[in-house]
């Protein structure tokens, strides 16, 4: 099997390209969603390149890597989101309006806004997207110092963090999204659940950017640092923090972890066998990462998932 897990055979200028953006990159918001979307097609990382001749068959692998049924998120949302409609992150006519668009909401999930939960979350391919954008405004909104300290406002990239498609991107809230960024005490960590979240977010990266939770630039960075900051608040042990962020990874992108689990077939491994913590690194699910994949397996037909906006 081909070890992309072996940093050592990575060139010190793909580390960089992978592990830190160059100072100049440009991270506004239009810029982070166009390369989103391509890097999510895959039609100009995978487009005239051969595959091998593998199969593209993926009707095997979709049940294992995206359960139709869903998966239980470990994590109780209680009264979250009537806070955040409270604290003015999320301005509900607006969210329910975008939903409304898209054919309205379960009751399910417009619980999650209008009532206090005592249930475990659930992720399904139907409601990812929403879950999406509702993770998003509690990472936006939810005072954390990875947000006060971290990537998001060092001067190597700009040094303020109304510039990236996680904050200008959110248009769902009341007023300017810079009015919520990291100012609402949500959920409370104890110095070592703060250290968890540090660690953990920074060995998490998604195929859109090359970039960490650490530097949530984008909304699904954004994202999953809220969903990490939730199961480190209730006590959700560090093996089970990976193993839940690579299934909503995968739900957020469909296309390309069926792309890696069938990679992994390939190499005559498994996705069930697979570490999450590595795949979740940057020689699987960050954009150059992936990318090396793609070169060697072709990719599904799309099943949507990967914008970088609402």
């Amino acid at each position: 099997m081909e070890n992309l897990s072996d940093e050592n055979q990575m060139s010190e200028k793909e580390k960089e390209e992978i592990l830190i953006p160059k100072k100049d990159r440009d991270y506004l918001l239009p810029a982070s969603i166009v390369i989103a979307a391509l890097i999510i097609s895959g039609s100009w990382l995978y487009g005239g390149k051969q595959n091998s001749g593998l199969s593209t068959d993926y009707s095997a692998l979709e049940e294992k890597v995206l359960p139709p049924e869903g998966v239980t998120l470990p994590v109780i949302w209680r009264d979250l989101g009537m806070q955040l409609v409270e604290d003015g992150v999320i301005d509900k006519e607006k969210f329910l309006a975008l939903y409304g668009d898209r054919g309205g909401l379960q009751e399910s999930d417009k619980s999650l806004l209008e009532q206090r939960n005592s249930g475990k979350i659930v992720i399904t391919p139907f409601n990812a997207n929403f879950l999406l954008n509702l993770f998003w405004a509690l990472g936006l909104g939810n005072k954390n110092e990875i947000l006060e300290r971290g990537e998001m406002t060092d001067k190597r990239y700009g040094g303020k963090a109304d510039n990236f498609a996680s904050t200008g991107g959110w248009t769902l809230a009341v007023g300017k999204p810079m009015d919520h960024y990291s100012h609402h005490s949500m959920i409370s960590l104890t110095s070592e659940q703060q250290s968890l979240v540090e660690s953990v977010s920074k060995n998490i990266y998604r195929p859109c950017c090359g970039n960490s939770v650490h530097f949530p630039d984008c909304n699904h960075g954004m994202a999953m640092l809220g969903l990490l900051e939730l199961m480190a608040s209730q006590g959700v042990s560090e093996k089970d923090m990976y193993k839940f962020a690579l299934q909503v990874n995968a739900y957020w992108f469909p296309d390309t972890y069926l792309t890696i689990a069938k990679y992994l077939e390939v190499q005559g491994s498994s996705w069930q066998k697979s570490d999450p913590k590595e795949l979740l690194g940057a020689n699987y699910s960050s954009g150059a990462g992936y990318q090396k994949i793609l070169n060697q397996v072709a990719p599904p037909t799309q099943k949507g998932g990967g914008s970088c906006g609402v």
